[in-house]
């Protein structure tokens, strides 16, 4: 991959975009992850006066913000640490006070990805941002993200990079080891990591993708995780209604 045409072509289409819709710049979730490095270091290049980053811990390991934050001090980004822990327990206290299920690790999993694109947007709306996902194509090709959490965002530069593209162009740009080291992860629940969850490594499932190789478990599990997650790449589907009342647009 020719790293330094990758990262020219994603900083230009970054500020065409933001120019379109008549922003004023950008503003990205940090994790402390390998692909939200790379997402803030290139809307930094792309809107240097005018990027924001945010880090939203909901009970996470301390260490991830520490990642974030020492990413935002390398590329002098701009950040705001916003705590959401006591705002997702207190939104889950009231969610199971009334007789709701049991708390499941999915439920609890994908409330906080929604509270913090809660935050996001707001910032954005404050400012006239837009604002940017973190997703690669592996992620976006097996719908592994959160419908309306990390998925609901307004455009996506990682997201024609598989996993293998990411670390490479990471490691172009120059992210600290420790994020290049790190076991990829939404950090959502102890212990997780997204190898873990997918069951396969990320190496294996772009194989798949790629056409390149794969088990027959991968190849398997690669095509019936996208049947299922179809769904999250698409338009909510609308109900059919009397063709004289349809609107011609």
């Amino acid at each position: 991959m020719d790293c330094a045409s990758v990262r020219e072509n994603i900083t230009a289409w970054l500020r065409f975009q933001v120019a379109q819709a008549a922003a004023k710049g950008l503003v990205v979730g940090m994790s402390g992850g390998v692909d939200s490095a790379l997402t803030a270091v290139l809307c930094k290049e792309a809107c240097p006066e005018s990027t924001l980053g945010l880090v939203l811990p909901a009970g996470s390991n301390p260490k991830d913000a520490e990642d974030a934050l020492l990413v935002a001090r390398q590329y002098d980004i701009a950040v705001r640490v916003i705590d959401l822990s006591g705002v997702f327990e207190l939104l889950m206290g009231e969610l199971t006070a009334w007789g709701a299920r049991e708390r499941t690790s999915l439920a609890i999993a994908n409330l906080k990805p929604r509270l913090r694109m809660i935050c996001l947007y707001y910032l954005a709306n404050e400012y006239n941002y837009l604002v940017a996902g973190t997703a690669n194509a592996v992620e976006l090709a097996l719908g592994y993200f959160t419908k309306y959490g990390d998925g609901g965002v307004d455009l996506l530069p990682l997201g024609n990079l598989t996993k293998k593209a990411v670390y490479e162009l990471g490691r172009y740009i120059g992210l600290p080891e420790r994020i290049l080291t790190k076991a990829p992860t939404a950090g959502l629940l102890p212990g997780q990591t997204d190898e873990g969850d997918l069951g396969f490594t990320y190496e294996e499932i772009e194989a798949v993708l790629c056409g390149t190789g794969g088990s027959k478990e991968a190849r398997e599990f690669v095509h019936r995780r996208r049947a299922l997650n179809r769904h999250k790449l698409a338009s909510p589907p609308t109900a059919p209604a009397d063709p004289c009342q349809v609107l011609v647009l």
